[in-house]
């Protein structure tokens, strides 16, 4: 086990370049402040350095808020708007050296009950495709998981040039970002009919939306999940 030393004072920090590539991206993201001590605190219950994106963001900020919030990446957050990783993850409130996250660690939601979550050491004994140290997807119009075939800081690169345009390009509708807006850091948005429909695919935006909170639109995502796909998706985040 590594200490707080050997995982914060580290030669090569990866935060002053990831803020640099910050500074530099046309996407719009939101740096929220954090909590110093909860940062150390996660940090050393993930065992993973400040040399690492991950590390670095869970260290140095509150999360960051991509898109005006349509996407949440999780850190260590000094107040009650947004969730913490730890909190995200039901991470022990004092370290704990047999915890480790069952199927992977979730790092970021979306506005839409989407889940991007990191793998564990053995995605597929827990049911998730891709490899060790992957980023794959829990996809709400899909009602399943997908590989993204990048680790976790191409994953943060992709996402600064430009990648969730694309990526989203069927799923936002006119006036997305006036909605997302005014959703807080604990809220989602619920449609209906539902993404997975055939109804919702064929016209998304003629679909009505309401903000409920993010821990109700996961269950019932999961709980579609199982219902029509006979698959339980597992561990999608505590929020």
């Amino acid at each position: 086990m590594r200490d707080h030393d050997e995982l914060i004072e580290v030669d090569d920090p990866a935060w002053p370049l990831l803020l640099q590539e910050l500074s530099r991206t046309d996407v719009p993201v939101q740096v929220l402040p954090g909590d110093p001590v909860a940062g150390r605190t996660s940090l050393l219950q993930l065992q993973v350095s400040a040399r690492s994106n991950l590390g670095g963001i869970v260290l140095n900020c509150g999360g960051l808020l991509v898109d005006g919030g349509w996407l949440r990446i999780f850190g260590s957050p000094g107040d009650a708007g947004l969730p913490g990783l730890a909190e995200i993850n039901a991470m022990p409130s004092t370290f704990d050296p047999s915890w480790r996250p069952d199927a992977g660690l979730v790092i970021a939601h979306d506005v839409l009950g989407g889940v991007f979550a990191l793998n564990g050491g053995n995605p597929h004994e827990a049911g998730r495709p891709g490899e060790p140290g992957e980023i794959i997807y829990f996809a709400p119009d899909a009602l399943g998981w997908e590989t993204l075939g990048a680790g976790h800081s191409a994953w943060l690169s992709w996402i600064l040039s430009g990648g969730l345009q694309e990526f989203y390009e069927n799923l936002r509708w006119d006036g997305w970002r006036s909605e997302v807006s005014k959703l807080d850091g604990r809220q989602g948005l619920s449609f209906f009919p539902p993404l997975w429909s055939a109804e919702a695919r064929q016209d998304l935006s003629a679909a009505s939306r309401r903000a409920v909170p993010m821990a109700e639109l996961l269950a019932v995502n999961r709980a579609s999940c199982l219902q029509f796909e006979g698959i339980d998706p597992g561990f999608l985040g505590a929020a």
